[in-house]
């Protein structure tokens, strides 16, 4: 006989769920006055921090499909955001970079989500922080390694 997850409230899959979800709702509303939405401050942030990424490691960094990240990077672009090359220097890739305003743009995009992320821990201490970063990390690892249990 198979088991259940049992009641959602204690499933650990649901409540990360429901956190993910509560984050993300909190991020758009903290973003949503400078006119970007969550996967272009991911982009900004990832470009922030690894300037020359391609559209395709954007798209995994992202967590968005490669045809989305194209439109993503299409509408920073347009606002002088970012730079892509018109051509690629090798093969597809067209390395993407900052702009002075979109360095500008991070900025202050990063400390919204900042404070979403303060508000979202206030009330948890810097080990327990620590302690659920350790946890979520071996979730993902757990996921990622293919052999059944």
């Amino acid at each position: 006989m198979s088991q259940t997850v049992g009641p959602v409230d204690d499933a650990v899959g649901y409540v990360l769920k429901q956190a993910a979800v509560a984050l993300r709702t909190a991020m758009d509303a903290a973003l949503r006055p400078l006119g970007l939405t969550v996967p272009q401050y991911s982009c900004l942030e990832l470009l922030g921090q690894r300037p020359g990424l391609s559209n395709a490691e954007l798209a995994r960094g992202t967590f968005v499909t490669r045809q989305s990240m194209n439109v993503v990077l299409r509408g920073l672009q347009d606002r002088g955001l970012v730079n892509r090359p018109a051509v690629a220097a090798r093969g597809r890739e067209l390395p993407t970079e900052l702009t002075t305003a979109g360095r500008a743009q991070l900025q202050t995009a990063s400390m919204a989500v900042r404070a979403v992320q303060n508000r979202m821990c206030r009330t948890l201490t810097a080990a327990q922080q620590q302690a659920l970063l350790d946890s979520l990390g071996a979730c993902v690892a757990n996921l990622a390694d293919e052999s059944p249990p």
